[in-house]
């Protein structure tokens, strides 16, 4: 065997050569940079051509997206999510987005908002070739968390409270569209010292009336401060309320309006049938497991108030075992658990989700058939809001609303000038299935859910409601003191006694200068003024549920009222 010389120890074999001399890992890269330039040079005319189709978008002729001058990814990704005709919403906005016009739209829940925002962010950023190095591209801005996480399966990164803040700023500077919520995005902002929008080409304002209803105008008068004048903006919401247009006035340059349903018949979608049931508060709760028991092959959506209601009926339908899975999604659940709960509501079939107002706005939960509302609403539009989780994108859904005698009247005239149809239906009270015995027994047996029972113990109409009835019908024995009422009722006993006291040396002084001048008042014309004095207002200060929970708010009360719109007592 032939021994190798020491100076072949170590050493790299040479590389074999072409036929003609050259070196082949040279001749490849070579071939790579042509390659390269060659394709840069055709996506940039292909670029160019889309571009030049821009100013002839017609929106009365787009039937299909494939009408529109979109990227051939763009068409693939519609065609494999099964979007194929556009809705309403994204025909008008899409062509005016495409030309780089500031868009201010306003559509019915479920027609399709999200998509027409989305569409135009990925064209825009394919138009200027961007890549991780550009930095950040688009900005969308959630109101809440579970909207941020939905808008994210749907095209990139994710920054939301809850979150962990040290891994959002070591990945953000890298992220070229960022979904995020108001808060969240100022904190990096002020923060994070690697985050800078200064390329920042868009802006979607998304469900902006529900940001502002939540108290994040100053946050997003902030953010808007610190980004590019020469962005364009893209502003969605439900409703038109003043402080959108607001909104609109700072953030939007000479904007094109986009009302889709203004001269609409009716506000809510067509395929949506909606009902309203009255009956007294203590049978809210079986009517609520009735309508479950009778359900077991749908998908349900039921809201309640605040999130001690819904942690109660969750723990208690739970334990009554309805025969369909219930879930629930509530503002003080941690943020993992609330991204698994409406995974979990998603991919089921049949189910029941208990939820507050958080799942209200812009979730697009699929395939819902029922939407149950077992509280009244504060106001119109955070009805349509609610219903607006069934009968998305063209399909059919069905909503029913509980009310209250007292809340009949005034309700139905909120939604009617609303332009909500809503029917009401009769439900025979011998058919629901009374579960306060089970419930007491439980409470009987928990000493926990006995105080989630006292804690979701609320009051409507303060004077007028059996709250007694509604105890037992929550599975307590004994109506729990509602501290703030006795206290209110008190100080109201004490207003009226100081009152007539200052009346009473009043009426004296009048008395006594009447005598000085020789004219004393009949006692007809006396005890006429004294009727007049129980026309007096009175006030109570509750705390709010919801965006604002824990604002104290003073409610006006006539004591001879006959309707007190929809009062929440939270202990």
């Amino acid at each position: 065997m032939e021994k190798k010389g020491p100076d072949s120890f170590g050493k790299k074999p040479k590389p074999t050569k072409m036929k003609d001399g050259s070196d082949p890992v040279q001749n490849f890269e070579k071939w790579k940079k042509k390659y390269n330039k060659t394709k840069t040079r055709v996506e940039k005319d292909y670029i160019g051509r889309l571009v030049s189709k821009y100013e002839d978008i017609n929106a009365k002729e787009a039937v299909k997206f494939s009408d529109f001058p979109l990227s051939k990814k763009t068409l693939l990704g519609l065609q494999e999510a099964q979007y194929r005709q556009p809705t309403e919403i994204q025909r008008q906005t899409i062509g005016f987005a495409l030309r780089g016009k500031d868009v201010l739209g306003a559509a019915k829940t479920g027609s399709g908002k999200t998509l027409a925002f989305l569409i135009p962010v990925l064209e825009c950023l394919y138009r200027e070739q961007w890549s991780s190095v550009d930095g950040l591209g688009a900005l969308i801005i959630s109101p809440t968390r579970e909207l941020a996480y939905q808008t994210f399966e749907f095209s990139a990164g994710l920054i939301i409270g809850g979150k962990d803040l040290k891994s959002e700023s070591e990945r953000i500077h890298e992220t070229n569209i960022v979904i995020c919520t108001p808060g969240r995005l100022l904190q990096h902002m002020d923060e994070t010292a690697t985050f800078h929008a200064s390329n920042l080409h868009m802006l979607v304002l998304d469900e902006a009336d529900r940001i502002l209803d939540m108290g994040f105008a100053d946050t997003l008068n902030a953010i808007v401060e610190n980004l590019p004048k020469t962005r364009q903006t893209l502003l969605f919401s439900a409703t038109q309320t003043k402080s959108v247009k607001d909104l609109a006035r700072l953030s939007l340059k000479d904007p094109e309006y986009v009302w889709v349903h203004e001269k609409a018949k009716f506000s809510t979608p067509a395929t949506l049938e909606q009902n309203y049931v009255v009956c007294e508060l203590h049978q809210k709760v079986s009517m609520l497991f009735s309508f479950i028991r009778s359900h077991l092959k749908k998908k349900v959506i039921v809201f309640f108030a605040c999130c001690k209601e819904v942690q109660y009926f969750f723990r208690s339908f739970c334990r009554l075992r309805p025969g369909i899975p219930v879930l629930a999604l509530y503002g003080k659940q941690q943020q993992m658990k609330r991204v698994e709960v409406y995974n979990d509501f998603v991919r089921k079939q049949n189910a029941v989700l208990f939820a507050t107002d958080i799942a209200a706005r812009g979730l697009d939960f699929p395939t819902v058939n029922w939407v149950l509302q077992f509280d009244c609403p504060e106001d119109a539009d955070t009805y349509i809001h609610r219903v607006g989780r069934t009968a998305r994108y063209k399909e059919g859904g069905e909503a029913l609303l509980l009310l209250l005698p007292s809340e009949e009247k005034s309700m139905v005239q909120l939604l009617q000038d609303k332009k909500v149809p809503i029917n009401k239906i009769q439900v025979n009270p011998e058919k629901l299935q009374n579960v306060e015995q089970k419930l007491e027994s439980f409470l009987a047996q928990e000493k926990e859910m006995k105080e989630r029972a006292q804690r979701c113990f609320e009051v409507f109409d303060v004077n007028k409601l059996q709250l007694h009835e509604y105890a037992l019908s929550l599975g307590l024995a004994v109506a729990p003191r509602v501290r703030f009422l006795n206290k209110t009722q008190g100080q109201s006993k004490q207003n009226i006694i100081q009152e007539s006291d200052g009346e009473e040396e009043e009426d004296e002084l009048k008395r006594f200068k009447q005598q000085l001048k020789g004219n004393i008042k009949t006692e007809s014309e006396s005890s006429s003024e004294d009727e007049g004095s129980d026309e007096e207002s009175w006030f109570l200060a509750v705390k709010c549920f919801g965006p604002n929970e824990g604002e104290t708010l003073k409610i006006r009360i006539l004591l001879k009222s006959a309707f007190i719109s929809v009062i929440q007592l939270k202990l």
